[in-house]
């Protein structure tokens, strides 16, 4: 594997901690600014080399929201990148952990997991000469401020990334806006900054996205959620249903008994997934809750006899979820993550790979009204109004319909034989 050509920002992310830098003596960098704009994967390698070329026998941290995400996103295209500039790895999955060789000199990079307020456990008491935050921003304050906290070996550095979130982000407003006083280098991406990205990939990503997605991702902005969710839905986004039978089927349910019910039945056709048909109960406005075994002979009955893969269910349904499995239906916790399975769902209905049929006319009226949050200051949350359908296909987009690879890299370097 052979590197080519790096942007301006990319080479100085690379090279920041060297002895003929300016920089040589700031405690941290900070990269932040668009997706696919390069400077993970650039924040890594120069990690890693500066790691092998200061210290010999020291501990390194490597953090992601999780270990897998971090395995996906970073770890996995980078070990492969460094064995081919020549460096020798050796990778313990089960310890999570990795060793790297080079010039006689041999240090460890342990693996860490930040997604909740008790991650910060998992970290407390170790020693680093320094520690890399991948996607810092997603990452919870007191697990970030530990992960800091434990670089106190002599001549260690702080190292950041992430996409930006709001304008009042916790790591915004206490690193990129006080970047100076803390000695902290910031570089801030834009898509242009990737060499390896053609105009026509670049094309795509700006269509990718919009409203608040949009100037975040693409952009690189910090900004405030505001307006609709998917403001970009209209009647263009429904269809007519596929004439004939699915490849398979799933059905998606978001459970309620004082709230409303809403249930979704997909059918996959040529690689895309259609909401045929939905089935929406408010015990409110009826006046009558429903009880467990009803909601499964309504959802058996919105089915109509066909083989279902799975049923996708709010994972705090824990009484619903019995009841679905006592039927021999094969039922899956969804996932729960708001703001990326937002994210997936924009991503996939712009992209054509989710369908919303035109008899589901309870997720169109809520994909009209569903809105951000605006009185929210501390994070990004939509308003718990309009959102039963939506809760629903966002179960169903990050539970089955989005692609289980994840995201990927643009990364600048092109493979030689």
């Amino acid at each position: 594997m052979r590197f080519e050509v790096f942007s301006e920002k990319q080479a100085l992310a690379l090279t920041w901690w060297s002895d003929s830098s300016p920089y040589e003596d700031f405690d941290a960098i900070i990269c932040d600014g668009a997706v696919r704009s390069g400077k993970t994967l650039c924040m890594g390698i120069s990690f890693i080399c500066w790691a092998m070329r200061r210290f010999d026998g020291q501990s390194f941290g490597m953090c992601g929201k999780t270990i897998a995400s971090l395995r996906r996103n970073l770890v996995g295209v980078l070990l492969p990148v460094m064995s081919d500039l020549g460096f020798v790895c050796g990778e313990t999955i089960s310890r999570n952990l990795f060793t790297i060789s080079f010039g006689g000199r041999t240090n460890t990079f342990y693996l860490f997991g930040g997604k909740d307020e008790s991650s910060q456990a998992f970290i407390q008491g170790a020693t680093f000469a320094g520690v890399l935050l991948d996607e810092v921003a997603l990452m919870p304050r007191s697990f970030v401020e530990q992960a800091c906290a434990r670089c106190s070996v002599a001549g260690s550095k702080l190292w950041f990334n992430c996409n930006p979130e709001g304008p009042n982000h916790w790591f915004y407003l206490e690193w990129v806006k006080k970047s100076r006083e803390r000695r902290a280098l910031y570089i801030h991406f834009e898509l242009e900054d990737n060499p390896a990205l053609s105009r026509r990939i670049i094309t795509r990503y700006r269509k990718m996205y919009s409203g608040v997605f949009y100037r975040r991702f693409v952009l690189g902005e910090w900004v405030a959620s505001q307006g609709r969710v998917y403001d970009f839905f209209d009647e263009t986004f429904m269809r007519e249903a596929p004439e004939g039978e699915m490849e398979e089927y799933a059905v998606s349910c978001d459970y309620g008994t004082a709230n409303p019910a809403s249930f979704g039945l997909w059918g996959l056709k040529n690689g895309i997934w259609y909401r045929l048909r939905e089935y929406y109960y408010d015990s409110r406005s009826e006046g009558i809750q429903k009880t467990d075994a009803e909601y499964v002979r309504e959802l058996k009955e919105l089915c109509g006899g066909v083989s279902l893969r799975t049923v996708v269910v709010d994972p705090s349904a824990a009484s619903f979820i019995e009841a679905l499995r006592r039927e021999g239906l094969n039922v899956l916790k969804a996932d729960n993550d708001v703001m990326r399975g937002i994210r997936l769902t924009a991503d996939l209905l712009k992209s054509g790979k989710i369908v919303i049929c035109r008899d589901c006319i309870d997720a169109q009226r809520e994909f009209s009204l569903y809105s951000w949050d605006e009185k929210r200051e501390d994070r990004d949350a939509p308003i718990k109004q309009f959102d039963h359908a939506m809760d629903d296909i966002r179960y169903f987009v990050t539970t089955v319909a989005a692609p289980s690879c994840g995201s990927f890299f643009a990364a600048t370097f092109v493979e030689r034989s």
